[in-house]
């Protein structure tokens, strides 16, 4: 059986290095979707979505390592966009107020049917809350700069600055703040997490 790393193949996007900032060209890629608001931490509305987009994303690939491909892949990590109403609620770390879009994206050799399968079967096994809020959809973000962070996500502000100064100095900030969240945060410790940080730029 032929495995598959997604990641390693795009590493220049999920391989990030945290000595300096870099621009790269993100191309369009396939993603589950769920869109929601209020503080991360505490929402039971975020706890669902994270539950559904993960439960439907392992239950792909088993059904594409059991299909006629017999291929096996990882499942890749969870990533989220950022943004509120007004700004200002992030900085005021205003957290009722954010809004965001968790997403974890699914390869490109992974048909849509195989997908929508098995959202049918997670929602007929399961019946998690978050289901019916997903959505597949493509996602280009273009011309971005970013950034691995180290450390717990409370402490991601200097990262964030030194981005922003990155594009601040070549152009302008464009679209919604980006994460990709690399570790598993209910295993490792908070000093090693490991966040890629991603802003759009013009």
């Amino acid at each position: 059986m032929k495995k598959l790393d997604v990641k390693k193949e795009l590493r220049q996007f999920y391989q990030v290095s945290a000595k300096e900032v870099v621009q790269v060209e993100v191309p369009t890629f396939k993603f589950l979707m769920v869109d929601g608001e209020g503080d991360p931490s505490t929402s039971q509305e975020y706890a669902q979505a994270v539950e559904a987009l993960f439960s439907v994303s392992y239950t792909t690939k088993f059904m594409v390592k059991k299909g006629p491909q017999e291929l096996d892949y990882s499942v890749m990590p969870l990533e989220g966009l950022w943004w509120a109403d007004d700004m200002s609620a992030f900085v005021a770390n205003d957290r009722e107020k954010w809004k965001w879009t968790m997403m974890i994206m699914q390869p490109h050799f992974v048909a849509n049917e195989v997908i929508e399968a098995a959202i049918i079967e997670v929602r007929r096994k399961k019946q998690l809350p978050g289901i019916d809020r997903l959505r597949l959809e493509e996602f280009a973000e273009g011309r971005c700069a970013q950034v691995l962070h180290v450390g717990p996500f409370s402490e991601e502000g200097p990262t964030i600055d030194r981005l922003h100064s990155f594009i601040g100095a070549r152009s302008s900030l464009t679209g919604k703040h980006h994460e990709v969240y690399l570790s598993d945060i209910r295993r490792a410790d908070p000093q090693k997490w490991k966040t890629i940080i991603r802003q759009p730029m013009q």
